[in-house]
C-alpha cells in the first residue's frame, strides 16, 4: 500500500485550475491542524511545552495564523520574519528569535517585540548589551562539536556547523548574562537535520538535560526552558517509516524524569522549533506536463521549475511524484521530470519509474510544504507561483498570488517596462 497519497484528486485539481493556473503550491489545513494537535498531545506531560514554528520553512501569514490557533509560536531568524510574526499578532514570548551574524537592527526589533532572544555566539553578549541591553529572559545556543551519532549511524557533523557555542563558552556567557541582569535562562541546540528516527529527540534531550544540570551548578542561574529546536524529519521516500511523535514525546519524558527531576529541575519547560515536520507533508507542488522529449533519455517537461521547488536541484533531494488519475497505473516508463530553466540540474526527478505521462497530465510533487515555496528565486526572470489553501470545508483559498512581470521589474530604477 503506497504511503504517499495526495490530499487532492484529479477532479479537484481540474476544478482548481479553472481559477488558478499551474504551477502552484497547495496546503492541507486539516493535515496541518492534526499534526499540531498530535505534537501537543505527545508533549502534554510538560506543562510549559510550546512549539515555535520555524517561519523560514513556510513564511505565509495564513499558515502562521492556523498554527497560532493551535497554540504555536514562531521561530524567527530575520527582520522580515519578525515583522511577519508581529503582523500576525504574535506577541512577546510567543516569538523566539534565533539568528546568527545578527545585524543590530534585528536585535532592536526582537527587543521591541519582547521576543525571546537566542544568542548564537559568546561575542554577541556584549553586542546585545551595547545594542538594546540584556533582557530578563535570554537563551544561548549550544554546539557540542564533533560528530553526532545514534548507535553506529552518523546523523550529522555539528563540529562543522557555524552555529552555537562550545560548552565552556556557554557557561561563560551565562555568567556574563547573569551579571548583566538576566534572570531566566534557556538552552537551545540543533545537532541533526531531517532525522527519520524516533531516537533523535530523546538523545538530544538527554544531552541538553545533562548540560543544563552542569550549567546550573556551575553558574547558579535558573534555567527555565530547553529548546530542542528542529531536526525531526519526514520520510521523503515511500519505503521509510515515518516518525512517531508519541514515541518521541515519551522518550523525551523518560530522559526528563531520569535527569532533570532528580536534580530538582522538574519545572523546566520544553520548547520545539519544527518546520519540516509540521508542514512538509501537508504541501504539494502541482504542475502540468507541457512537453515531452525523446533523445538519449525520456524527458517530461512541466510548467514548474527549480524556482518553485529548489531542493532537488540544490541537494539532489528526492520528492515523490504522483501522476493524478494514474495512481494505480503500472510504473513502466522511466522519465526525467524537468523544468525550463537554463540549468541542467533543473530536474524534479531523474530516471524515475512512473506511469506513462501525456501532455496535459497533472503531477503532484509531494512533501513541498516546507522549504519549498520559501526557497524560491527569480533566476532566468522566472516568477514565483501562487500558494493555495485547501480548507477543512473542502473549499480552496488563494493565500499568496502568483508574481507578475510588474513585480519582477518593480525594484529597478531608470527604465520603463
Amino acid at each position: 500500500m503506497p504511503r504517499k497519497i495526495p490530499f487532492v484528486t484529479k477532479n479537484q485539481i481540474e476544478e482548481i485550475t479553472k481559477i488558478y493556473p499551474t504551477p502552484f503550491h497547495i496546503y492541507d489545513e486539516a493535515g496541518i491542524r492534526k499534526t499540531a494537535r498530535d505534537l501537543y498531545k505527545a508533549f502534554s506531560w510538560n506543562k510549559g511545552f510550546k512549539e515555535y514554528f520555524a517561519v523560514k520553512a513556510t513564511p505565509n501569514p495564513t499558515i502562521l495564523r492556523i498554527l497560532k490557533e493551535e497554540g504555536c509560536g514562531t521561530d524567527c531568524s530575520s527582520l522580515t520574519e519578525l515583522m511577519m510574526s508581529e503582523r500576525c499578532d504574535f506577541k512577546g514570548e510567543e516569538i523566539m528569535f534565533s539568528s546568527n551574524e545578527t545585524p543590530a537592527e534585528e536585535f532592536v526589533k526582537a527587543a521591541e517585540l519582547g521576543a525571546i532572544i537566542n544568542l548564537d555566539d559568546i561575542t554577541h553578549v556584549e553586542f546585545l548589551k551595547e545594542t538594546v541591553g540584556i533582557p530578563k529572559t535570554i537563551s544561548c545556543r549550544f554546539n557540542p562539536g564533533g560528530v553526532f551519532e545514534l548507535g553506529t549511524d552518523i546523523m550529522d557533523n555539528p563540529g562543522d556547523a557555524k552555529y552555537g557555542m562550545t560548552r565552556a563558552q556557554l557557561i561563560e556567557a551565562f555568567k556574563m548574562l547573569k551579571e548583566y541582569g538576566a534572570e531566566e535562562f534557556g538552552i537551545h541546540s540543533f545537532l541533526a537535520s531531517n532525522t527519520v528516527s524516533n531516537e533523535y529527540y530523546p538523545a538530544l534531550a538527554r544531552i541538553l538535560f545533562e548540560l543544563a544540570v552542569e550549567v546550573q551548578r556551575a553558574t547558579g542561574v535558573h534555567i527555565g526552558f530547553i529548546n530542542l529546536s528542529g531536526g525531526i524529519g519526514i520520510p521523503y521516500t515511500e519505503e521509510k517509516e515515518p516518525n512517531d511523535i508519541f514515541v518521541i514525546g515519551d522518550g523525551v519524558r523518560k530522559a526528563f524524569e531520569e535527569v532533570l527531576v532528580p536534580a530538582g529541575m522538574g519545572d523546566i519547560k520544553i520548547y520545539t522549533e519544527l518546520g519540516r515536520y509540521m508542514l512538509a507533508p501537508h504541501g504539494h507542488l502541482v504542475t502540468q506536463a507541457v512537453h515531452e522529449k525523446h533523445t538519449y533519455k525520456e524527458y517530461i517537461g512541466v510548467d514548474a521549475c527549480a524556482v518553485n521547488l529548489m531542493r532537488p536541484a540544490m541537494y539532489g533531494a528526492y520528492h515523490h511524484i504522483t501522476v493524478l488519475g494514474k495512481e494505480r497505473a503500472i510504473k513502466d516508463h522511466m522519465y526525467d521530470i524537468v523544468g525550463s530553466l537554463c540549468e541542467n540540474n533543473d530536474k524534479f526527478a531523474i530516471n524515475r519509474p512512473l506511469p506513462e505521462i501525456e501532455k496535459g497530465d497533472y503531477l503532484v510533487i509531494h512533501d513541498a510544504g516546507a522549504h519549498g515555496f520559501a526557497m524560491g528565486y527569480n533566476y532566468n526572470g522566472k516568477l514565483k507561483s501562487a500558494e493555495l489553501l485547501l480548507k477543512e470545508d473542502g473549499t480552496v483559498e488563494m493565500i499568496r498570488r502568483a508574481e507578475t512581470p510588474e513585480d519582477y521589474f518593480a525594484t529597478l530604477y531608470g527604465f520603463n517596462f
